[in-house]
């Protein structure tokens, strides 16, 4: 079986693919990190003639829609994401959003003379030996560009600036390499191909290519979920992104996502600042009772796993189920009870928790209990007792996903409270509490998982004048 293409393709035809849609950018990265001075880089070595590196793309499969027909799978940009928007915001003018989510132009200018690229700055603006921004110079008229540029500067060589310019013109004639890979491979064959071509060494988790699934989806609302995920992450460590939200991004400020974090804007709370790779894989495992994400992208994709093939309505449901695990993550009563049962474990200040996949499956056990209609008690004592035998256990620091798989179907088959006594009987005997524990207490190591929980249990017991901040480990 062919793995993959590759192919040249002109700029401009990459370019007017991702007009069309027919490239999807998944936005993996989301904003644009470069700096402008890459921009001018690469439209550089472009105008050089050198090499700029391949983009890769893995083309969704086809579909079967409900009327029968079949539906041509678009091609989901997993690396290149950066080139291709240096190349909208300087060749296309286009607007770019940068770091701290603002919308930016980025404008390349152009010293036909010296045969230079430079950011645009007021030192540039002022001086009429260079074109303040090639993305007006390359939409336009050859002629017209060469006799203005030559009135202003009537000592240079007319035929030297005329040559100059037709090279710049032709930017989009240039070539890049597109390597198309097949739409049947599965996630493992995706990450191997991409971390041999990719030079950078640059590892994408599963989490990206889910991410990446749900941010190329225009059919069942995946680019407002993909924002929802990644504004929810933000304002969690950012509150004043709230305000930017408003400002800049009215469309998805009418959602209920957004209604649903707005109590964020004045949230403070530092105990569990999730990453997107969190909320998803808690929105999936707690919706789905599966562990791996490779699954995921795989029902969004419309995968019916027993004939193999992909069908519309398996992707709609899984984006609604999606979405709606979404929105029980960043629901604020959920999420402020969840803190509120973890902090009564002695776990005060996020310090005293060096295991984020611990927090994410107690979340999991919160949630989906909750949607069992299981009491509040009975919720706060599970959760506790499952985060506590988790760290003790590190029970998520190998295999996390592997065990998040097995952990989430056992809960799904069985009622909790016997698989967690079963896990606890198991793990935590005697044996455990009376040699192992004492002898791991015995460590040097302030971030010992040990240490940490036994802090945690002083700051229960010993609320007052309690700092774990100031607490040092006794050897």
């Amino acid at each position: 079986m062919q793995k993959y293409s590759v192919n040249q393709h002109l700029i401009e035809t990459i370019l007017s693919w991702v007009k069309s849609g027919e490239i999807a950018i998944p936005e993996i990265q989301r904003p644009f990190v470069w700096d402008s001075s890459k921009v001018r880089d690469l439209m550089d070595s472009l105008y050089q003639g050198y090499p700029v590196g391949y983009i890769i793309a893995w083309k969704n499969p086809n579909v079967n829609l409900k009327d029968g027909s079949l539906s041509e799978g678009k091609k989901v940009l997993i690396d290149g994401q950066q080139r291709i928007t240096a190349l909208t915001a300087a060749i296309l003018g286009q607007y770019v959003v940068n770091k701290t989510y603002e919308r930016i132009k980025i404008k390349i200018a152009f010293n036909p003379i010296e045969e230079k690229f430079e950011v645009q700055n007021p030192a540039i603006l002022k001086n009429k030996t260079w074109l303040p921004d090639i993305s007006e110079a390359i939409s336009g008229n050859l002629f017209k560009i060469v006799k203005q540029y030559c009135e202003l500067n009537p000592e240079v060589d007319q035929e030297l600036v005329e040559g100059s310019l037709m090279r710049l013109m032709e930017l989009p004639k240039k070539q890049v390499g597109l390597i198309e890979l097949a739409p049947d491979l599965d996630i493992e064959t995706v990450t191997e191909i991409f971390i041999r071509i990719n030079s950078k060494g640059v590892v994408l988790s599963q989490a990206d290519f889910a991410m990446s699934k749900i941010a190329a989806d225009s059919q069942f609302g995946g680019n407002t979920l993909r924002k929802a995920i990644d504004y929810f992450c933000h304002l969690a460590i950012a509150p004043e992104f709230y305000k930017h939200i408003l400002d800049n991004d009215s469309e998805f400020a009418g959602t209920d996502f957004f209604q649903k974090m707005q109590w964020l804007k004045s949230e403070n709370e530092d105990l569990y600042d999730p990453e997107y790779t969190d909320l998803i894989r808690v929105a999936f495992t707690s919706q789905f009772s599966r562990g791996k994400l490779s699954d995921l992208v795989s029902l969004l994709s419309g995968r019916n796993f027993e004939t193999r093939t992909f069908e519309s309505e398996i992707a709609e449901k899984s984006f609604e189920k999606l979405k709606t695990g979404v929105l029980n993550f960043i629901n604020e009563t959920n999420f402020k009870r969840f803190l509120m049962i973890i902090k009564s474990a002695g776990f005060i200040s996020p310090k005293l928790i060096r295991s984020q996949n611990a927090l994410n499956f107690a979340y999991i056990v919160y949630l989906k209990l909750k949607e069992d209609g299981v009491n509040a008690v009975a919720i706060e004592t599970s959760v506790r007792r499952w985060f506590v035998y988790s760290i003790l256990t590190g029970r998520y620091s190998g295999s996390a996903e592997s065990m998040f798989d097995y952990d989430v179907k056992q809960i799904s088959e069985k009622p909790f409270q016997e698989y967690l006594k079963e896990r606890e009987d198991a793990d935590l005997s005697d044996a455990f509490w009376n040699a192992s524990l004492v002898q791991s207490l015995d460590t040097s190591v302030s971030s010992s998982p040990y240490f940490l929980t036994f802090l945690a249990h002083k700051s229960r017991t010993e609320t007052r004048d309690f700092s774990p901040e100031m607490s040092q480990p006794v050897t």
